[in-house]
């Protein structure tokens, strides 16, 4: 969606539905998708971010994610309003970006990706699958080891990061299956919150419908995984179905709120 006013008035309807943050982006990453300059990405972002903010009128509830690998961008669209950085790449694609996150005190993702987008394949497409021998491990190592000591070493704080494994990023789909049932481990050895990001994924359809599926049919099956990545200890969710998300998962926390010792 190029046009930015229907793009910010989507993103208000997202915000009727209870989305409590809004993340844009100029930049596809489905596997596949061809990078986009810097410059082209500016263009595509700061109109919606501009519109969002004086629409929001300084309603500093809702938090706005620009999603993006390169700290030229990410620079551009905090001076615009942008609260937290949506790095796919984990910093691999733009060092820089850990150093504009802790110049600006914005908020920072980070994400577990085994190849960039144009050398990724769909989760249930691959000809040769990634092979991981413990993929929750690979995973728990590169988050641990080599993102979270990179951000802070450039002075993000650690209360600001929150982590992605990556779901559909370099991964089969028994992988993501795994990753999803397996998060309290990351959660629980980084100390940081998890973000979910498995709306409309194909290895969601392929687990669900069991079969070839496109995006608008897979609903359902999101809902499922992220009611059970819910269960598992993700806390924020990324989802293209905001009202059905909704409903699902806060019928879901109050099962969670129950269950809990008083």
């Amino acid at each position: 969606m190029l046009d930015p006013a229907r793009a910010a008035d989507a993103a208000l309807d997202m915000i009727t539905q209870g989305a409590g943050v809004l993340d844009i982006g100029g930049e596809s990453s489905r596997p596949g998708a061809d990078p986009i300059a810097p410059a082209e990405q500016i263009a595509r972002v700061l109109p919606v971010l501009r519109r969002l903010r004086s629409s929001l009128d300084g309603r500093a509830t809702v938090a706005i994610s620009v999603d993006t690998t390169s700290s030229v961008v990410a620079r551009a669209a905090i001076a615009a309003g942008a609260n937290i950085i949506n790095d796919v790449s984990g910093g691999s694609d733009d060092p820089e970006i850990f150093k504009v996150a802790a110049q600006t005190g914005a908020g920072l993702v980070l994400m577990h990706r085994l190849a960039p987008p144009l050398l990724d394949s769909f989760a249930d497409r691959y000809v040769s699958p990634p092979v991981y021998e413990d993929v929750v491990a690979v995973v728990r190592g590169q988050l641990l080891e080599r993102l979270l000591p990179r951000a802070m070493d450039a002075g993000v704080a650690r209360e600001a990061i929150i982590i992605d494994p990556g779901l559909g990023f370099g991964k089969s789909v028994e992988d993501n299956i795994t990753l999803i049932a397996r998060s309290a481990e990351l959660i629980e050895v980084c100390g940081r919150p998890m973000l979910s990001a498995l709306s409309r994924k194909s290895f969601v359809g392929r687990v669900s419908l069991r079969r070839d599926s496109l995006p608008s049919e897979r609903l359902a099956g999101t809902l499922a995984l992220s009611i059970a990545h819910l269960f598992a200890g993700a806390r924020l969710f990324r989802v293209h179905d905001v009202g059905a998300h909704r409903e699902a998962l806060s019928g879901a926390w109050a099962a969670i709120s129950a269950a809990r010792p008083t």
